[in-house]
């Protein structure tokens, strides 16, 4: 009982200092919230807390204020992830549904994260190592010209123009979509580059003398081509501004991480998945000048599969049951997205 009152009295310091910024005091504590006990009985929990090392005293009569581990406790001990409001469920699909390319999924699903938050959003592009071949397309542009498509789970598309050597037959190119097609089609990518290599008859150093050669090389080329793996797109920088004075020596080491993308891939981690959230406090993170920030983070990709993650980065005093409920939703529909692309 005694366990589960401190509990209550460290979740309640939590959430006043998140919405008001202020070192909290006892007598707050038992007028905003119906914890059933004293003063008193508040005043010795909060001590409990404090020597811990749970919460801490800014300056001599001032009220208490949550540390870093009394925000880990507050988020371990979290029983659910707060639902997102329908209002803002039907926000985030209209938003996002209107979306036309995975360009445009990635930029929309950066606005609606930053702005749902009010933090700095992140979103890494699909990671191309982790894609499986949708399907390849062939199209006749003329007898000797063709264009390759490639369309991996990620709602990537690659486009390669090819010009071969000799004239290419509507069967042809029929039986050779095919047999591309099923030699690749659901292969992860370093497999799919195998089996198309494969499929390649007696012309293993891609001659143009063979079509299949060419086509195969062209589609190669997109397939490794890995530039898009490090894209991270930002939003909401300008979120930062509001938090005043608390936060003025943490937002220039930010700013400065937010122009490194190496920075960024180290801060959004691995890809989780199964739709969990993780969540970095203060000084767990990997970068000490960046001790003031938290990271909430989640994976995303089609199938449950995570190709990617997203999330956000702000300060440590941040609202964790609602930006968490955001990330993992923002996540969701974008993996929705994907999946039915």
């Amino acid at each position: 009982m005694q366990e589960e009152r401190r509990l209550a009295v460290l979740r309640a310091i939590v959430q006043d200092y998140v919405a008001t910024e202020e070192p909290v005091g006892s007598k707050a504590l038992v007028e905003r919230h119906g914890l059933g006990v004293s003063p008193a009985t508040v005043r010795n929990d909060m001590a409990a807390l404090e020597d811990e090392g749970y919460i801490a005293q800014p300056h001599t009569s001032a009220g208490r204020v949550p540390t870093d581990k009394g925000y880990r406790l507050f988020v371990d001990r979290l029983t659910t992830v707060k639902p997102m409001s329908p209002a803002e469920k039907r926000a985030i699909s209209t938003f996002l549904d209107g979306a036309v390319d995975l360009d445009d999924v990635v930029s929309r699903s950066v606005r609606v994260l930053s702005q749902l938050t009010r933090q700095v959003a992140l979103v890494q592009y699909p990671t191309l190592s982790r894609s499986t071949v949708r399907h390849i397309e062939l199209v006749a542009l003329a007898p000797n010209r063709l264009l390759a498509v490639l369309i991996l789970s990620t709602g990537r598309v690659e486009q390669r123009i090819v010009d071969l050597a000799t004239d290419l037959s509507d069967q042809a190119l029929v039986e050779l979509r095919a047999r591309l097609n099923a030699a690749a089609a659901g292969e992860v990518i370093a497999d799919a580059v195998n089996a198309l290599r494969a499929a390649v008859p007696s012309a293993p150093d891609f001659t143009t003398a063979d079509p299949t050669a060419v086509v195969v090389e062209s589609l190669v080329d997109a397939m490794i081509d890995q530039r898009s793996d490090e894209r991270i797109v930002v939003g909401g920088a300008a979120n930062l501004a509001r938090y005043g004075d608390s936060f003025d020596s943490a937002v220039r080491p930010l700013l400065e991480a937010l122009e490194e993308h190496v920075v960024l891939l180290k801060l959004l981690g691995e890809a989780s998945t199964g739709g969990a959230v993780t969540v970095t406090i203060g000084a767990e993170g990997p970068y000490e000048q960046l001790s003031a920030t938290s990271v909430v983070t989640t994976g995303y990709g089609p199938r449950d599969e995570a190709v990617a993650t997203l999330g956000i980065v702000g300060p440590t005093r941040m609202d964790y049951p609602g930006t968490m409920a955001a990330v993992r939703a923002v996540a969701r529909y974008v993996s929705r997205i994907l999946d039915e692309a």
